[in-house]
């Protein structure tokens, strides 16, 4: 089953409804079903008169808007294979990726066109389209008019490979996770369930993957006005308005983007009652957090949705559902709840092995390394939408393992299981603490410090053998006796105030324990460990 054809009921039977509304240049933009219909056949026309043909690997380098689905529905359409790659990561990852799966043909905007100068593996590129402005070198998908567009759809099957995307091994070393229209499609109908996606909705989102399943729900997708490159940073302002002006029911995005909209509405005043849902992930999301969006959106259901690059949903909890109980455990250093698993995929804890592969178990042998409740381990998952395996097998050694034949995938997280079967968070396996105190967990600590509105965020890591606490100051308070009587036990060795602790890219929400680290070793912070 191609991608596309989760789409095609909606061009059918609502042609005049909006798929898209973004707002480049402060200009707001309309894309209804029938024009990406149109649109996205006139591009895969295009792709098909230069000789692209299906199964060739397209580079995009073009941000979330308008453009950028009607490319990529083009390509689906022609059986061609989206390959998407972080330029802000360097050269070097560049070429490491473009050597690992060489594309046929670059797509980008004017601006990025520029990586040509700087690129020998973009150089090399067969076939350069430019969305805009005509440039030397490359044809125009948005000026080309004479090409015969391609209105059909190829046949794909559920294992032809739809979407390539890269993330970094333990190595460091690029991963491409390959999804397949088969996965896409399984994605999609996990996501519409547990997200309630209902024909018609009006939906904001930040992150591309879930505009994609808006289009097969037939949701009205806004776009946020502003560099969603950085949602971190972004300017609150405009996207409020933008919220409030076109009646936007429900939003999806990191928690670092609802921090920015959160100050600017408790700053302002600001009540959303038209939002029904709000869905946040991408990063640990705490109950500080979900409490603020209930009072700026009284109306809302809050979600917080657990997940991973490989899977994605595996758990969520209602705001409504977390219970004085539960916040209680969360401040004692019991970690962060991330509630029940979808009903598509299967969860389990296993004993820590992070250290070596798996290979392979019959049930038997798999039910020994599996925990029962309350007992801490990794976090493994298998379902539908759990990707089976990267490009190459790059990285499947260390990440997967089969049961009777059926591939689970190791997420690198650490967690339990409650008695009541909801899977409580905490932290990278990889990120914990093991000395001769015991076990300590980044989440059991930096949980309980944010219900705390005078600090920002916090890291806990181990340094020369240390236990220190990393906190970014949002107050001109040093807090250090009081931070020390409440995490007494966790027996800090020592505490450190940075300005900003370093966390990834994509999300602004994870910590990036290796910048951290760099950091620690270059000495940048504001003050000297201070010995609790």
């Amino acid at each position: 089953m191609n991608i596309f054809e989760i789409v095609k009921p909606h061009i059918q039977n609502r042609p005049n409804a909006i798929a898209i509304q973004d707002m480049p240049e402060r200009e707001t933009r309309q894309l209804t079903f029938a024009d990406l219909d149109k649109r996205s056949a006139q591009v895969a026309g295009i792709f098909k008169k230069q000789g692209l043909k299906a199964g060739d690997t397209v580079l995009l380098f073009y941000p979330m808007s308008i453009e950028l689905y009607i490319t990529l529905v083009a390509v689906f359409r022609l059986g061609l294979i989206a390959m998407f790659l972080d330029p802000s990561a360097g050269k070097n990852h560049i070429e490491r990726c473009c050597t690992l799966n060489p594309p046929k043909a670059l797509i980008a905007s004017p601006k990025a066109q520029l990586l040509r100068l700087l690129s020998p593996a973009i150089r090399k590129i067969p076939h350069k389209f430019v969305i805009g402005k005509k440039l030397p070198g490359a044809i125009s998908l948005t000026t080309q008019t004479n090409a015969t567009p391609y209105s059909d759809y190829h046949t794909c099957y559920h294992d032809t490979p739809a979407l390539i995307t890269f993330t970094s091994g333990s190595t460091g070393e690029p991963k491409a996770t390959v999804r397949t229209h088969g996965f896409l499609v399984a994605q999609y109908e996990v996501l519409r369930h547990s997200l309630d996606m209902q024909s018609g909705a009006i939906d904001m989102t930040t992150l591309p993957i879930f505009a994609l399943c808006n289009l097969g729900a037939g949701m009205m997708s806004i776009i946020p006005n502003g560099d969603l490159r950085r949602p971190g940073a972004i300017e609150p302002g405009p996207v409020i308005a933008q919220i409030e002006k076109y009646h936007a029911q429900r939003i999806v995005a990191s928690p670092a983007f609802f921090e920015q909209l959160l100050g600017y509405c408790e700053k302002h005043g600001i009540v959303l009652p038209e939002l029904t849902y709000i869905f946040s992930g991408g990063g640990p999301v705490f109950p500080r957090l979900m409490s603020r969006l209930q009072r700026i959106a009284p109306n809302a259901r809050i979600m917080a949705v657990y997940g991973s690059t490989e899977a994605e949903p595996i758990a969520e909890v209602d705001w409504n559902e977390i219970h004085t109980s539960d916040l209680t455990s969360i401040k004692s250093g019991k970690g962060l709840l991330v509630g029940t698993p979808v009903p598509e995929i299967q969860v389990r804890i296993i004993r820590q092995q992070w250290d070596k592969p798996m290979g392979s178990f019959s049930s038997a042998e798999f039910e020994n390394i599996c925990l029962t409740h309350e007992e801490a381990g990794e976090i493994v998952v298998t379902g539908p939408h759990v990707l089976s395996g990267y490009l190459h097998g790059r990285g499947d050694e260390e990440t997967k393992f089969r049961v009777d034949g059926a591939v689970w995938h190791r997420t690198g997280d650490a967690g339990y299981f409650d008695q009541l079967g909801r899977l409580w968070l905490l932290g990278r396996v990889a990120a914990r603490i093991r000395d001769e105190r015991g076990v300590l967990y980044p989440f059991a600590v930096e949980s309980v410090l944010s219900f705390d509105e005078s600090i920002g965020r916090t890291a806990l890591t181990q340094y020369r053998g240390r236990r220190v606490l990393i906190v970014e100051r949002s107050s001109k308070r040093y807090m250090t006796a009081e931070l020390a009587k409440l995490l007494e036990w966790a027996q800090i060795d020592s505490i450190i105030y940075m300005n900003q602790i370093p966390v990834d890219k994509r999300h602004n929400a994870k910590i990036d324990y290796s910048l951290l680290n760099k950091a620690l070793e270059q000495g940048k912070f504001e003050q000297q460990t201070i010995s609790v």
